[in-house]
């Protein structure tokens, strides 16, 4: 691997693009009628407080919602809402880490920065406030080590290293290390495997990589916030083996990302828990390695390894790379049994690919965003393209060539031989099965009728936030996303499943479509791995080890979990607000 063009700048099959079932283009217009204004709200809520006995949510109440004020979410021109909403709040106060401070008192974030970690090494590290330029304007938001994105941490795999992490803001907090099959005392998840660390405190995590590829760091109390923030980071574990890929010019990691902001700076938070509980916190600015101007500049003939990890809260990605030819190496947690080529990457909350591209052309690729929104008022989905990035290839003819190579689809024998030892458990019935819904309570009645109303659409994926205000308006304590399983009809943190070291375990996944406003969900599996065996009864045929994947709306997933790891682990949506919401369960794995 040539590290030494490790680039930061400031810094299968078909679920990896997108199908026929997600690119459904039309839906026949209609007209609608919007309640008067004697529908408006229903006064307090009377929800419940969510009772999440096995995770700390983290609730922030610091009497900030005295000081700091809701605003309008911005809404596009496509989606305008009634005056007679105007007025209307979440029943959650508001919130903003750093709110009343000058920017000007912390230091500016600096780009990412390499790591590199020796087995054996120490890491002390902090998350802090700090200054964050974005299309101009300075905003208080966090960092890792100081720095936006955190720094990428390089180690070899089954190396072991210490990190010595200490909380220096606002707000307790933990660290998760995405993907580690690691012990779970470092899992970083509050009231699982830890206590929150508050601040001032500093917690010593111990991390082992017992996988090659490309992982990430980010908090497990208040996602919705800290992460949001820019609390998140890449972990890169290189192979021991020569030739573990195939050859490229450079490496690249690309972290996507987006935020919610308006005139006058960031969109305040829930302080006793998130709002956009029902979709998400969809962001309007969208952001590559922390920044919403991003360019490479490469030579003609250059093969790129881009290494690709989603850390928004709720929006997948839809990631083109100008016409460039795009190959899909792996995902997750391993390579695909076998490379192959996509016209575009599907990538959901928390996940990560390794693709390798070629630019054979002097001229500007762009990196989009390249999806279907909904227009509300003609009612059709419309193809839009949003701006990621630019590949800027220069006349210059790149040396070594590996031009020559990059058609080249490896199949990947010792991946191939690793999943055949559980071929044999692919078609038997599943162990556990989980149906996705979810209840609401408490919510002002215009709220559910226009939420009712875009159900209509019924997209399996919601690419972009077509509800704004009524989204926004919906808490974590009054929206209850649900993990039902089937078997013992208990829900959520109430479900017990109890597995031993060496068990193959088969779950069937299902994202019920007939729920109150659906959803997709991008599935996270702590501390194993799995394969994704099965998409609606049809078998996959090129796999990867996951620990997420998404499922759309109305599909059915079936996943084979390896278990590896002893000990209290979670399985939850990745989506924050979903996360927060109630859409997680633990299980215990004995030795």
């Amino acid at each position: 691997m040539d590290l030494t063009k490790l680039n930061l700048v400031p810094c299968t099959d078909s679920s990896l693009f997108m199908s026929s079932k997600l690119a459904t283009s039309l839906i026949l217009p209609f007209r609608i009628t919007l309640l008067v204004a004697g529908l408006l709200f229903a006064g307090t809520s009377t929800a419940r407080a969510q009772d999440h006995s096995g995770h700390d949510m983290g609730n922030m109440k610091m009497g900030a919602g005295e000081e700091v004020a809701w605003r309008m979410v911005p809404m596009t021109t496509s989606m305008p809402m009634m005056t007679d909403l105007m007025n209307v709040v979440p029943v959650v106060g508001p919130f903003l880490p750093g709110f009343g401070m000058d920017a000007s008192m912390f230091a500016e974030a600096k780009p990412s920065e390499i790591i590199d970690l020796a087995d054996g090494d120490t890491l002390r590290m902090d998350a802090s406030l700090v200054r964050r330029t974005i299309e101009g304007k300075e905003y208080i938001m966090m960092a890792y080590g100081g720095m936006y994105p955190g720094p990428l941490l390089r180690s070899d795999r089954g190396s072991k290293v210490v990190v010595e992490f200490t909380n220096n803001i606002e707000m307790p907090t933990t660290v998760h290390w995405h993907g580690l099959r690691l012990d779970n005392a470092f899992d970083g998840v509050p009231g699982v495997t830890q206590p929150p660390i508050l601040t001032g405190e500093t917690f010593t995590y111990e991390l082992i990589f017992p996988d090659e590829g490309m992982f990430w760091y980010h908090p497990h109390m208040r996602e919705d916030v800290q992460q949001d923030l820019g609390l998140y980071g890449n972990m890169l574990v290189d192979p021991i083996v020569e030739g573990f890929y195939g050859p490229v010019n450079r490496e690249v990691p690309l972290i996507f990302d987006d935020i919610l902001i308006d005139e006058n700076g960031l969109l305040p938070f829930g302080d006793s828990g998130p709002t956009h509980a029902l979709m998400g916190r969809f962001g309007n600015v969208l952001m590559v390695n922390g920044i919403t101007d991003y360019r490479l500049d490469v030579e003609k003939g250059e093969v790129v390894r881009f290494y690709l990890t989603n850390v928004a809260n709720t929006r997948a990605f839809n990631v083109v790379f100008g016409g460039a030819k795009i190959k899909i190496v792996a995902s997750d947690v391993s390579r695909y049994e076998r490379e192959q080529f996509v016209g575009s990457v599907v990538i959901a909350p928390a996940e990560r690919y390794i693709v390798d591209v070629l630019f054979d052309e002097s001229r500007e690729y762009q990196i989009t965003n390249s999806i279907q929104e909904i227009d509300h008022y003609k009612g059709i989905f419309v193809p839009v393209s949003h701006p990621l990035g630019t590949v800027a290839v220069s006349n210059h003819t790149s040396t070594p060539s590996f031009v020559a190579d990059f058609p080249v689809l490896r199949t990947n024998t010792d991946i191939v031989k690793d999943i055949d030892r559980f071929r044999k458990h692919f078609n038997r019935e599943p162990d556990h099965r989980l149906r996705l819904t979810l209840k609401v309570h408490g919510l002002p009645l215009p709220t559910v009728r226009m939420m009712e109303i875009d159900t209509l659409y019924f997209p399996p994926m919601e690419w972009n936030d077509t509800m704004p205000m009524m989204n926004w308006l919906s808490s974590s304590e009054q929206v209850d996303w649900i993990l039902h399983d089937e078997a013992t009809d208990k829900e959520g943190m109430d479900i017990q499943w109890n597995w031993k070291v060496g068990d193959v375990v088969k779950i069937r996944i299902f994202n019920d479509p007939k729920t109150f406003h659906p959803m997709n969900h991008p599935f996270h599996v702590h501390g194993q791995r799995f394969l994704v065996t099965h998409m609606d009864g049809v078998a996959s045929t090129n796999m990867a080890w996951k620990d997420t994947a998404i499922v759309p709306v109305g599909s059915t997933m079936d996943i084979l979990v390896d278990v590896t790891n002893p000990g209290t682990w979670m399985a939850h949506c990745h989506i924050a607000e979903h996360l927060h919401s109630g859409m997680m369960l633990s299980f215990t794995v004995s030795e």
